[in-house]
């Protein structure tokens, strides 16, 4: 039976989080979309569903937070060897030029959406991602082709 990916959406402001959630409501058939509004809910939260053995697929983080910024948060989570299959986006509207490079090189995010976003975009990179998670963790394809991108399945199935 087909286990649902979990995408975890993190910023402190309610409204941005409905907004993000409203725009995954497509995914929705094949991923359970979290909501936290802070770095360290998302950070209970990995460590909940990794001992459940969830299959934590993409971390959506706002950047300006109180406590820990998205930056932060992206960082600690590459950094842990239970997430390194995770993929990372930032989200923001108020990021330094410094900000930015750290979530690169530090983050290892592979998507920077800037506030107000383009939801079709967002939901588009957000099936990319889920599709090199779905093949980078083992997982059949087959049972969630209908929320990935067609494009990167056949640039997987090309490299068998």
């Amino acid at each position: 039976m087909m286990q649902k990916l979990i995408v975890i959406c993190v910023d402190d402001q309610p409204e941005v989080l409905s907004a993000v959630s409203r725009d995954l409501a497509a995914l929705s058939s094949h991923c359970v979309i979290e909501e936290c509004q802070s770095a360290a809910e998302c950070l209970e939260l990995l460590d909940e569903l990794d001992a459940e053995g969830a299959p934590i697929a993409l971390v959506i983080s706002d950047h300006v937070m109180p406590a820990m910024t998205g930056v932060d948060l992206l960082t600690e989570v590459n950094s842990d060897e239970r997430f390194k299959q995770t993929h990372k986006f930032l989200l923001t509207g108020l990021a330094t030029h410094q900000d930015t490079i750290r979530a690169i090189n530090q983050a290892g995010i592979e998507q920077y959406f800037e506030k107000a976003w383009n939801p079709d975009e967002l939901v588009l990179e957000c099936k990319r991602a889920l599709t090199h998670f779905v093949f980078e963790t083992g997982l059949d394809y087959t049972e969630y082709q209908p929320i990935l991108d067609a494009e990167s399945v056949y640039i997987h199935l090309r490299k068998v």
